[in-house]
């Protein structure tokens, strides 16, 4: 499969990459929206170092993946075991 050259623009900084034709589309729509975060990071905590801001931004973003994580997590526990209550009583149905 061939793969393609593009750059993405992150904080006024361009980022050469090679990627998958699939690829390239998801790669700078998330470029576009870490623009937009850098911009609102920038206007919300009046703070003007790009280095700063990303890894403010790395950092809540890694923040929300875990919360994400625990909460889906706990939501696969839950349907596990309504799965398995389900599963049993099928089972006394079938088997009565």
């Amino acid at each position: 499969m061939s793969e393609l050259s593009v750059k993405i623009r992150i904080a006024d900084r361009d980022y050469p990459l090679r990627v998958s034709p699939q690829e390239e589309e998801r790669l700078r729509y998330a470029g576009r929206l870490l623009n937009e975060r850098l911009k609102e990071f920038r206007e919300q905590y009046g703070i003007q170092d790009k280095q700063d801001l990303l890894a403010m931004i790395a950092l809540t973003t890694l923040a929300d993946r875990v919360k994400a994580t625990k909460e889906k997590d706990g939501t696969d526990a839950a349907l596990t075991e309504r799965l398995a209550r389900l599963d049993e009583l099928l089972s006394s149905v079938v088997l009565a």
